[in-house]
């Protein structure tokens, strides 16, 4: 985890000067988001290289969770181009987040 990322304006920062930025929020004592976490990184190594992932633990980071209404854990926040395009919480379906990725991915990469 990257610490610096855990202040807003670090947070909007990385948003703002990569293309494409999966968020992906939870705490260590989240059994569902020490599950869900490595197949999620997964999935971007094996389908999407070009955006970035970044882990943000919601008890060091609450402005930055604050900010971006982030009170459920797992959550994922999806990126592109600055702006939020994709938001999933709790039972997150990797097939569903795959779905929902590619489509914008495409766009934006292809």
């Amino acid at each position: 985890m990257n610490n610096d990322l855990f202040l807003p304006e670090a947070f909007d920062s990385f948003i703002q000067n990569n293309a494409a930025v999966l968020a992906y929020f939870s705490t260590t004592s989240c059994s569902v988001g020490e599950a869900v976490e490595p197949k999620v990184k997964n999935l971007l190594q094996t389908h999407f290289p070009k955006l970035k992932f970044v882990a943000i633990d919601l008890n060091f980071a609450p402005e930055v969770t604050a900010k971006y209404t982030v009170f459920v854990e797992p959550t994922i926040l999806v990126f592109f181009e600055g702006k939020e395009a994709i938001r999933m919480s709790r039972n997150i379906s990797i097939e569903a987040l795959k779905k929902a990725i590619d489509r914008l991915y495409q766009l934006i990469f292809e």
